[in-house]
């Protein structure tokens, strides 16, 4: 997996209208954590994060830029990103530094590509996940993973043991669960129509049956 190199600045933490104030300076708070790591308040250059790093699909590592010596060269994962509602700025990321020599856990995207068999008999393709967790040493990890549907007819499916899987990589489930299947295409039942008399025609109504008279 490629480092992107991004420019941060340590930050001391203060009140919440800072952060608000920093993000109008142009700037996005951040934290860097991790196992070994003392929580460090950051700030990152709200334009070169953007561009270089919130657009991307996937786990991606940083390899942070700085004029501070305690935060330079420090390689850490992206492990969340949290966007303003209405208009999808990111707003802070976490940072989980990362030890390049010892495996981590992540989640990697999938990728269907291909058109089923089944999808040209009628079918639908049916994903059922969209991501599997993998384990790996984190300059190993995929950015995403193919996933070839084009051999499934209606009722196959492609479970996590079919993934091929690249050297070094290992996929993290406890039982083989489906990933994508085609299913039959539901059929609407067509509503019952009770039938309306014209105007004017007199519908019989059935009569009582006669009571027998009392002895």
């Amino acid at each position: 997996m490629e480092t992107l190199e991004i420019q941060v600045d340590e930050r001391v933490k203060q009140r919440k209208r800072d952060a608000k104030r920093l993000r109008r300076g142009g700037k996005i708070p951040a934290i860097l954590y991790g196992p070994k790591t003392t929580p460090l308040a950051l700030e990152l250059n709200k334009k070169d994060f953007t561009n270089r790093v919130a657009g991307l699909e996937g786990s991606h590592l940083v390899r942070l830029k700085s004029s501070a010596t305690t935060l330079a060269d420090r390689v850490a994962l992206v492990k969340e990103m949290q966007y303003h509602p209405i208009s999808g700025d990111v707003i802070h990321a976490d940072l989980y530094e990362v030890d390049l020599t010892a495996k981590i856990t992540v989640n990697v995207p999938l990728h269907f590509v291909g058109k089923a068999v089944g999808v040209v008999r009628g079918g639908i393709l049916q994903p059922i996940v969209r991501e599997i967790e993998v384990e790996c040493l984190p300059l190993d990890i995929p950015q995403f993973f193919d996933v070839d549907v084009s051999a499934l007819d209606i009722g196959d499916a492609i479970h996590v043991e079919d993934l091929a899987m690249p050297e070094g990589v290992a996929a993290i489930y406890e039982t083989n669960f489906a990933m994508v299947t085609v299913v039959t295409p539901s059929v609407e039942e067509t509503p019952t129509t009770t039938a309306v008399p014209a105007e004017g025609v007199e519908v019989p109504v059935a009569s009582e049956a006669p009571k027998e008279s009392e002895s």
